[in-house]
């Protein structure tokens, strides 16, 4: 735990091997990626039992941390536009003395996160790789809007849960009523669609490498011409037959199309890693 932007913060470090550190590492040491977990029923352990260690083995210093009002971290019960979760990651930054720019890796609005500070922070950031995300645009936040106020309305309710119980198991049905907790008891459903969002032109100044990723089954892949639009760089990569939850499901195959776009594209020095559980 440590405290950043005025919150309790948790954060978890994986450090590479030292045969693979030696092996790879360069100048100060490994590149620091640091991932970004999704809004509401996620937390840091959508990436430790997926990516963190693999993505750790080969080469890489792995950083998760929980958001505010996620996980182990604080929940205060205001405080949850898109500046004060930028706020957070660059102040934990600064509280673990990471210097040097990062690769950022972001989950659903763990992703938005991530091009919210390379607007603000742009020589912070040596690339953007993006799970089922957007760069914060209005059509993306009224999206996440139009989710959070679903949310709202029928997690509350025990019919809803005792339904998720029947359909998806008792272990979805306590995320969903933890979930359901924290949207009544702070104001994130309405602070992050009241968020200020950087111009199109802040975003389209982002001249890191980008990836993005996408379920091809999901909705969010409409919105990859217009990321396009926005920054020319990025290169959008669709897996067949997969929906929003891509991370969870082919943890592999995400793995394989990171670690190769941050050799190839980014120039990281990554060793070969294993494959992923």
């Amino acid at each position: 735990m440590i405290r950043a932007n005025g919150i309790g913060m948790h954060v978890e470090q994986l450090d590479p091997p030292a045969d693979e550190r030696d092996e790879v590492a360069t100048g100060d040491g490994p590149a620091t990626l640091v991932m970004i977990h999704g809004m509401a029923s996620d937390t840091l352990a959508s990436w430790y039992f997926t990516l963190a260690k693999p993505l750790a083995d080969a080469g890489l210093r792995v950083l998760m941390y929980d958001l505010r009002g996620h996980g182990h971290s604080e929940r205060p019960p205001t405080g949850y536009t898109l500046d004060d979760f930028v706020d957070d990651l660059a102040a934990m930054l600064t509280e673990l003395d990471v210097t040097g720019p990062v690769h950022l890796l972001g989950n659903s609005f763990g992703g938005t996160i991530a091009f919210g500070y390379a607007a603000r922070h742009p020589d912070r950031v040596a690339s953007i790789a993006t799970i089922e995300s957007s760069p914060p645009t209005r059509a993306w936040m009224d999206r996440i809007a139009r989710r959070l106020d679903r949310a709202v309305d029928l997690l509350p309710r025990p019919e809803a849960l005792e339904r998720i119980t029947a359909g998806r198991g008792e272990r979805v049905a306590r995320r969903a009523r933890a979930t359901g907790e924290m949207l009544l008891t702070t104001t994130l459903a309405r602070d992050l669609p009241a968020s200020a969002l950087p111009s199109a032109g802040r975003i389209s100044a982002i001249g890191v490498p980008v990836l993005c990723l996408y379920g091809a089954d999901s909705a969010v892949v409409e919105l990859a011409p217009a990321v396009v639009r926005l920054l020319p760089q990025a290169r959008t990569v669709a897996l067949p037959g997969e929906k929003h939850t891509v991370l969870i499901d082919r943890p592999e195959a995400v793995h394989r199309l990171v670690l190769a776009w941050l050799r190839e594209e980014c120039s990281v020095a990554v060793a070969e890693a294993a494959a992923t559980p």
